[in-house]
């Protein structure tokens, strides 16, 4: 990153806390994670501002409102999930910050914000991730107060046997629970996955995959050749999640639970996805030797685009391939950006 194009992120970050962190029904406000992505792909100061100026526009982004009250340490859960709250959730983060630093905050407070991964489609786990890959403590506190703001709690486990360690197979299963067909297709994602929990046959969705030290690298290889088949909305964030859990897993010791209620959240999108199953092996393998651009012309023409999903995702899946090396991760982003023909079986 340059200095200019580190200046004006800073610039562009800085006048975040003004804004609402949802607009219309409730969708998130990618704004601040996307302007980090963009620059660490090699955005210009012009294409994130041109990128901004758009985006503020088209979605009508909101002024932050704020609240008349504040919430103390001892008392946090009382407001969770109350979007008029935040603003108190704000002043308790900067507190908190403020008190114990950045390593000893997110050591604090990721272990009990897993439960409730599911915030805005993961977008609160989105933001204070994204705070971190910046080195940006105000982004760390704006994101930990959203994930409360707009708590969704995932489903707890029963004490139930695991049904297996393949995510593919968790997904598979809750493809099959009878209740979970017909239901209707929310606009928002976590509006469905809110309703898949709620329904008969998935009480014991936190209990359905086997959690071992492995359990981070197959939900995301599992993620990848979902929406590597698919394309779908639901599967990218899939990917994208996966990517923010790991950025966040270094800092405390709760990263099991997150992939646990992450992964249930996933399985509960299966009715919005129109159930999809992942491809055989030898065809995944197949796709992962076909022509692609590389890298760098992948970030050229993400940076060039106006969708936050598309910057999002190419963002997340070089990240993950450089962890993982699965050349699959650019083969799906290239798709994306329509730089690679459609993958099929």
């Amino acid at each position: 990153m340059t200095p200019a194009t580190r200046q004006s992120l800073d610039d562009l970050l800085a006048r975040m806390p003004a804004f609402g962190s949802e607009f219309a029904l409730t969708f998130a406000n990618h704004a601040p994670m996307v302007l980090v992505a963009q620059a660490r792909m090699g955005g210009s100061p012009a294409q994130m501002q041109r990128f901004f100026d758009f985006y503020s526009g088209y979605k009508r982004l909101l002024p932050f409102q704020d609240c008349a009250f504040d919430i103390a340490p001892d008392d946090w859960q009382a407001y969770l999930g109350e979007r008029r709250a935040e603003g108190a959730y704000r002043r308790l983060f900067d507190a908190e910050m403020a008190a114990l630093g950045r390593a000893a905050l997110l050591a604090r407070w990721l272990p009990r914000l897993a439960p409730g991964i599911g915030a805005s489609a993961f977008h609160g786990l989105m933001r204070t991730a994204y705070g971190v890959i910046d080195d940006n403590d105000a982004e760390i506190v704006l994101g930990l107060a959203y994930w409360c703001a707009t708590w969704l709690m995932m489903p707890a486990r029963t004490g139930t046997a695991a049904l297996t360690d393949d995510p593919a197979a968790v997904l598979a299963h809750a493809g099959s629970i009878p209740a979970m067909h017909g239901q209707p297709v929310h606009p928002l994602i976590w509006h469905n996955m809110r309703q898949s929990f709620g329904l008969p046959g998935f009480e014991t969705a936190g209990d359905w995959l086997a959690i071992n030290d492995t359990a981070c690298a197959r939900c995301a290889a599992a993620s990848i050749a979902l929406f590597a088949a698919t394309q779908d909305f639901c599967a990218l964030h899939a990917v994208t999640g996966m990517h923010w859990i790991r950025v966040l897993a270094p800092y405390h010791g709760a990263t099991p639970e997150m992939v646990r209620c992450f992964w249930a959240g996933v399985a509960a999108l299966m009715n919005e996805m129109g159930y999809p199953a992942l491809p055989a092996p030898a065809t995944l393998d197949r796709w992962r030797s076909l022509p692609c651009p590389d890298w760098p012309e992948i970030f050229h023409a993400a940076c060039q685009s106006l969708d936050e999903h598309d910057l999002s995702l190419t963002f997340s899946a070089q990240q993950e391939e450089a962890v993982y090396g699965d050349p699959l991760y650019r083969r799906a982003a290239a798709r994306r950006l329509g730089l690679i023909a459609e993958m099929t079986a």
